[in-house]
């Protein structure tokens, strides 16, 4: 991993947030990099800041100090309308709600963001990316009308179409039995890993985050451990999860 650039970098970032009670310190002083083609989890408890961590890597939120670079741009620097456009076209999102738009079908939700971004064959895009997920069958279908792991395949779907340099999963799963999850989860990796995108995913899942080839755990706001693996916190780790890293 050595030889690879840095995708993502982070310099002594704090986030804090105004409330009826005073100041709000949630982010304390986190440095760190992740590298192009790296698979990360982030885990930790409820509070522990892993979520306001995911919305300053995707600029949902802005950095009250610091330096926030996600592939070559500074984000807490950016303007608005800059910050849609990264997010449109090297940014992909895949959230435990699917936030597909009702009235439009599987099809329709997928081309959105590619119209948004002004691809020219954004509908053919979208058709390419549902048969990547397995749902060539179901394009024409209202969410309403699609299971909770087809919906997020939807999601998926949509989230790789502008084919992005990072994907991250705010606990993908977290609405999905445990087969769907598992599924959802095989197809998460492997087209990252096919698309060479760098993968980052928030969750409470220990086991999912094992699957990343590398850990990092919060707690308080701060970074505890980054040792590659849950097994700081676990105190174990199989040998299946050591086999299935990618």
């Amino acid at each position: 991993m050595a030889d690879r650039k840095s995708v993502i970098n982070l310099s002594d970032v704090e986030l804090t947030l105004e409330s009826g009670a005073g100041p709000v310190h949630i982010l304390k002083g986190l440095s760190f990099d992740i590298k192009i083609g790296e698979t990360v989890g982030i885990v930790g408890p409820s509070g522990s800041g892993k979520s306001s961590l995911m919305s300053l890597m995707t600029g949902l939120e802005q950095a009250s100090k610091g330096t926030v670079d996600v592939d070559g741009l500074i984000l807490n620097t950016a303007d608005e309308d800059t910050l849609a456009r990264h997010r449109l076209s090297r940014i992909g999102i895949v959230m435990q709600a699917f936030h597909l738009i009702p009235t439009m079908t599987a099809l329709e939700n997928v081309a959105v963001p590619l119209e948004l971004a002004g691809v020219d064959d954004a509908f053919d895009r979208a058709a390419h990316e549902l048969e990547a997920v397995g749902l060539a069958h179901r394009m024409d279908h209202y969410p309403s009308q699609l299971s909770g792991g087809e919906q997020q395949r939807v999601a998926l779907a949509r989230a790789l179409a502008p084919e992005p340099a990072i994907l991250f999963g705010d606990e993908p799963t977290g609405n999905l039995d445990y087969k769907t999850g598992q599924s959802i989860i095989e197809l998460l990796f492997d087209l990252a890993r096919k698309r060479g995108s760098t993968l980052v995913i928030v969750t409470h899942d220990p086991k999912l985050a094992d699957r990343c080839a590398r850990v990092i755990t919060m707690s308080d706001g701060k970074i505890v451990d980054d040792t590659g693996d849950t097994a700081s916190i676990t105190g174990t780790e199989t040998v299946s999860s050591k086999v299935a890293k990618s």
